[in-house]
């Protein structure tokens, strides 16, 4: 629901805390399935080339990329994070240009000041 052209500031932060509240909890980052070989010399799975397989949570922090193990049973619940905070993202991309629009709309309906209209005048 975009209406750019009446709202006001206070408009657009209540409409991200209504739109954000159900996106909890959120992460940034990707999940993802991988197979690795492990240092074992003589590792059956390794050398049938089924090897060792794992969930991964991978993200970046200061410029840092890391990993994070995530057993089997918290998948799902981390998948939903991610998704959340995919949605979150897009949600304040599209809250950016509404909320200065309705910066914009306040100064603009504000009466000038002295000291703006000579510099505007002069």
């Amino acid at each position: 629901m975009i209406r750019s052209n009446t709202d006001s500031p206070a408009d657009v932060i209540s409409w991200m805390e209504n739109e954000a509240a159900s996106l909890w909890p959120a992460l940034l980052g990707s999940l993802s399935y991988r197979r690795t070989r492990c240092i074992q010399p003589n590792c059956a799975a390794c050398q049938s080339g089924e090897q060792h397989a794992s969930w991964v949570l991978y993200g970046r922090h200061d410029g840092r990329r890391f990993a994070v193990y995530v057993p089997e049973d918290l998948v799902p619940e981390v998948r939903r994070a991610v998704d959340n905070g995919r949605a979150l993202q897009d949600l304040l991309i599209q809250a950016g240009p509404r909320y200065v629009k309705a910066l914009k709309r306040v100064r603009k309906s504000r009466p000038m000041q002295k000291s703006q209209q000579k510099s505007k005048n002069g």
